[in-house]
């Protein structure tokens, strides 16, 4: 590469090479904070599309932490994290001088720490609306289409509900991925980390009935079972070809069958991300071991688990009386 190469086009060459590693939505997270890194050098009057990288300095970093004092602690880290890739990336490529170890110090002393967020979720809504789909079956319906998209519903939840899966990973799943008679299933998760998924009986079960259902079509489809999605669209559009659901199926599969099992007041309040909240819970009060929880969960930071550790108080009370009255 050569050393003419501007700030701008290194910019351009890290965020190619984060759409290519990482998801969507995290390229989208990177490609905004970088906005925010080139809009505060030409602040600075510095003309990020005409000066050398070879010439960037760690004193943007200021900047870009000044900048970022109007945004909430967690969209200022993960901006941050952004940030602090691309001069890891200029220093791996040798584009530039960089001393990383003052990056980070820099962002040490003067970046703030994003508030612990306790999960906040209607735990007993969650068990009215699983209470509400396991009694869902085909004979619910008489509409062939009906029927497929009552069990498929009971299928997913109950699968939320009992693995902790987030909704884009419960989205992607293959009928290829279970292994049914571990009841479990290797998936590529969050970060791009390959993980193992534990199925309850119940879950796997509920998958079960739904692809019997399910058979005569995915075995007029041409393609190998095991490259079907195990959540299929049942609408028009998809027609007779098997067709992964979206997120925004999965999220209004959530808000339908809550609005039918609590009521239209519960909407909103029940997003697919609380099942996985409901789950590591459940982890933890059966258990009391937050290692446990962690691996289940597939959280790399125990931190994370730990935010959930609050919620077994009034567990930890019940026990409490029982003991000692």
């Amino acid at each position: 590469m050569e050393r003419s190469e501007t700030i701008s086009q290194a910019i351009s060459r890290y965020l190619a090479s984060v759409r290519l590693s990482r998801s969507a939505n995290t390229a989208r997270t990177y490609a905004n904070a970088m906005s925010v890194f080139s809009q505060v050098q030409c602040g600075h009057k510095l003309d990020v599309d005409s000066l050398p990288i070879s010439e960037l300095t760690e004193e943007p970093v200021i900047w870009v932490i000044r900048a970022l004092k109007d945004m909430s602690p967690s969209t200022e880290q993960c901006y941050l994290t952004a940030v602090v890739g691309f001069y890891e990336f200029l220093a791996g490529e040798n584009l530039a001088p960089i001393n990383l170890p003052r990056v980070r110090l820099l962002i040490k002393q003067r970046a703030r720490k994003p508030g612990i967020r306790l999960p906040q979720f209607p735990k007993s809504a969650i068990e009215k609306v699983l209470e509400y789909v396991s009694d869902l079956s085909a004979a619910d319906n008489k509409d062939a289409n009906a029927q497929l998209i009552n069990l498929r519903d009971k299928a997913f939840l109950l699968t939320l509900a009992d693995t902790g899966l987030r909704v884009h990973e419960a989205c992607n799943l293959r009928r290829g991925d279970i292994d049914w008679d571990e009841y479990r299933a290797v998936i590529i998760g969050k970060g791009n980390r390959e993980a193992v998924l534990r199925f309850s009986r119940r879950s796997l079960q509920a998958i079960k009935e739904y692809l019997r259902l399910r058979a005569e079509l995915d075995g007029a489809s041409g393609k190998a079972l095991a490259s079907l999605p195990v959540f299929a669209r049942h609408d028009k559009g998809s027609g007779k070809k098997v067709k992964p659901i979206s997120t925004t199926t999965g999220r209004a599969i959530v808000q339908q069958r809550v609005r039918e099992a609590v009521g239209p007041e519960a909407v909103g309040s029940i997003t697919p991300h609380s099942f996985r909240h409901y789950f590591v819970t459940t982890v933890l009060l059966a258990s009391g071991n937050l290692k446990l929880a962690q691996e289940l969960a597939r959280h790399q930071n125990i931190a994370v688990t730990q935010r959930y550790s609050h919620l077994s108080d009034a567990e930890l009370d019940k026990k409490y009386l029982e003991i000692f009255g």
